[in-house]
């Protein structure tokens, strides 16, 4: 079966710069070997063809003094005086015949139309030597009584200077193509400026921006300015609802809290306390789901620090966590940050892991690219199928991790990915080839 060939985009570049300067250019390099052909073909040749002819009437008017002088020595006189007037060097060779082949060199364009102008106008017995002097035309022809030696210079057949249109074309062009690339970098700025705020908000960051350049480009950076104020007007309005809500709910649980403090002969007060604080938690995951710290300032995190203080709290929290820092780049132990949803998503992971396992493994992988971060336990996981579900929002599997080993209201995983995506990032989940339970892969990219 036949290789199908690649397609043509595989080829070209990924970038829009390089794609433009290729639109420019690409016609630009065409035009200039129409033009260079058309030169070589049409006028290079053509002048050469028409300063040959010339040449060889006055070569032929020299055979024909040769052919009627009734001596060799006689013939030799008259060339010597043709020679001044004609401005050729001729000479009369006491050989026999002409041998050899006509001689030039490769890219000698105008050689190849000298020496088949020359041999249709004196025949086959001409022989041109070209290669030894390129300044020179070295012409022998087979007359009655010799070889007539002619030695012309290459200016008198050749169009002089002929590369001085070609050199100019090549100049100008390179000139026009920088001054084209100056304009196509000015007019690339706005849309690379546009891309990168819309990469900042994608991870969270509002960077200023103003929309530039030509009218689309102004047309879309305005686009994404409305976007992204509704988005923010969303969240904040999505953030204030939920508080609000927070606060209204807390209100009456204080005042329930407050009733069961004093009514402690009840038998019933100690399981309605954990009620009520369960409630309790089960409000402040809402509303720091809702929220997703959104408002909180990028700043540079020690990314190891970050690790030893969250073992640090496991450990006051009774979990047993075992921490590796894995830095494959130098100088990669930082990187800007919100440190507080960072630790709050690898908290709700270890706190997560730790609720169905007995052993719980932390490690932060550096890369030149990345910071991952990766939680695996050796608890019962979480099937293939279901992973997808598991980090969606109020879900709990029945199945896979057991419930009564902790309660919770299934947002754990979802603010992990959450604040992962708010970063640009992704949130993994896998089996973990070495402790055998879930393994889950934080990363965020730098």
């Amino acid at each position: 079966m036949a290789m199908k060939a690649p397609p043509l985009k595989t080829y070209l570049p990924r970038s829009l710069l390089p794609r433009t300067i290729l639109i420019v250019m690409v016609p630009l390099i065409a035009l200039q070997l129409v033009v260079a052909f058309v030169f070589v073909q049409r006028h290079f040749e053509g002048v050469t063809r028409q300063m040959t002819r010339s040449i060889a009437r006055e070569i032929a008017v020299a055979q024909q003094v040769i052919d009627t002088s009734p001596t060799a020595a006689i013939a030799q006189l008259r060339l010597q005086n043709l020679s001044e007037p004609l401005a050729i060097t001729l000479d009369l060779e006491p050989l026999e015949t002409v041998s050899g082949d006509n001689l030039r060199l490769w890219y000698d364009l105008s050689g190849r139309a000298l020496i088949q102008e020359m041999t249709a106008l004196l025949g086959p017995d001409l022989r041109v030597d070209l290669r030894s002097n390129d300044r020179m035309v070295d012409a022998r022809l087979q007359t009655d009584r010799g070889v007539l030696h002619a030695i012309i210079p290459r200016v008198r057949v050749t169009a002089s200077n002929p590369h001085q249109l070609l050199v100019l074309m090549i100049v100008v062009s390179l000139v026009l193509a920088a001054i084209a690339i100056l304009f196509l970098r000015n007019q690339m700025r706005p849309i690379l400026d546009l891309a990168d705020a819309a990469d900042a908000f994608g991870k969270g960051r509002s960077v200023p921006f103003r929309p530039a350049g030509a009218e689309e480009v102004r047309r879309a950076g305005n686009a994404f300015l409305s976007m992204r104020a509704r988005i923010e007007r969303a969240i904040e309005q999505r953030t204030l609802m939920l508080s609000g809500v927070s606060h209204d709910l807390r209100t009456p649980l204080t005042r329930m809290k407050l009733t069961l403090a004093l009514a402690d002969d009840m038998p019933e007060a100690a399981e309605m306390n954990r009620d009520l604080n369960e409630m309790e938690r089960m409000l402040d995951a809402f509303l720091a789901f809702a929220k997703g710290d959104q408002m909180e300032e990028m700043q540079e995190v020690d990314l190891p620090g970050l690790i030893a203080e969250l073992a640090e709290q496991a450990a006051r929290s009774g979990i047993l966590l075992e921490t590796s820092v894995q830095v494959e780049t130098p100088g990669a132990a930082t990187m800007p940050l919100r440190e507080a949803a960072i630790r709050r998503a690898l908290t709700n992971l270890v706190n997560n892991a730790a609720r169905h396992a007995s052993r719980v493994r932390l490690t932060l992988r550096l890369t030149q690219r990345a910071a991952n971060f990766i939680v695996e336990d050796d608890g019962p996981g979480v099937p293939e199928d279901k992973r997808e579900e598991v980090m969606r929002p109020f879900t709990r599997l029945d199945t896979a991790r057991n419930q009564d080993k902790g309660a919770g209201v299934g947002l754990g995983l979802a603010i992990a990915q959450d604040v992962a995506r708010s970063h640009g990032g992704a949130l993994d989940l896998s089996d973990s080839p070495d402790l055998g339970g879930l393994r889950c892969v934080f990363r965020i990219p730098r």
